[in-house]
């Protein structure tokens, strides 16, 4: 069932009994996909990931990678990098914009995920779930909503517990959220993405000025006594220890802290990542 403006698909069995004993059937939800990576793949930056994804209150989000699932292929004695029999969670497919999920509810029962490479270049992901029992001549469904779409953080958030966190920020996600959250704001006052983006990094600039700053001072300074360090490096080219001592007394002297030219950027780094992550 599809309605208007919702990325969101009821699927639903109907199911009929027609033998002599009450049955109670299982039902298999599945998505399937190739391991190709999506859109204009670079060897100089990273990419968002491509592949399974669960969610439960055992495992919490687990990415699920292609190559975890050869591996498992190849020796049926490997323990799956997840927890199979849960009461609650979902399944998942993503890639860089969109996710496809299967939703069992956040109505605790009994369900299985599964992960496992097919043949044909192939991977599935899905969920088992058990209907009620069924009598003789009845008939009983089975229903579960699919969501295929964009990442909308919002949107997907009030589908399912974890479903954002579908949206890759790399291994800086604590920094690039509220990132991602202040180029949202700064879009709903200017209406412009590109703006948005020009803002947000004068922002960010502007927060790592006194850092910036600080940095600028201590690189001059350092040149400066430029000339002294080479001198003293001439005097003690034979007496490596001899030089390091003379070398911190005259940074103490001179209130200069050799890492101040080169701390403040290391910083930043962290930052500017996540940045490139929303960005992506």
């Amino acid at each position: 069932t599809f309605r208007r403006g919702s990325y969101v698909i009821d699927v639903s069995y109907d199911i009929t009994n027609n033998t002599a004993a009450p049955q109670a059937p299982y039902a298999y939800f599945q998505l399937a996909r190739d391991a190709k990576a999506v859109g204009l793949q670079s060897s100089f930056a990273p990419v968002a990931y491509t592949g399974p994804v669960i969610y439960n209150e055992t495992d919490k989000y687990k990415k699920v990678e292609f190559g975890e699932l050869d591996k498992l292929a190849g020796d049926a004695s490997r323990k799956p990098p997840f927890t199979g029999k849960q009461d609650n969670g979902w399944i998942g497919m993503v890639e860089h914009y969109f996710v496809s999920a299967w939703l069992p509810g956040e109505k605790k029962s009994p369900r299985e995920f599964y992960a496992r490479k097919l043949d044909g270049g192939l991977y599935a992901a899905g969920v088992i779930t058990q209907a009620a029992t069924i009598e003789p001549g009845q008939t009983g469904r089975v229903t579960m909503q699919l969501y295929v779409g964009p990442q909308d953080q919002d949107a997907i958030a009030k589908l399912a517990k974890g479903l954002d966190l579908t949206v890759d920020y790399g291994i800086f996600t604590v920094l690039a959220a509220p990132l991602f959250w202040l180029l949202q704001w700064l879009y709903g006052i200017i209406g412009n993405w590109g703006w948005a983006i020009v803002a947000m990094t004068i922002i960010v600039k502007s927060v790592f000025y006194p850092l910036n700053h600080a940095s600028a001072r201590s690189m001059a300074k350092m040149k400066v006594i430029g000339p002294k360090l080479k001198a003293l490096q001439e005097q003690y080219a034979n007496d490596k220890q001899q030089l390091q001592i003379k070398m911190m007394e005259m940074y103490k002297q001179e209130k200069i802290n050799p890492l101040g030219g080169c701390l403040p950027i290391l910083v930043q780094i962290p930052v500017f990542i996540a940045l490139y992550w929303v960005l992506l």
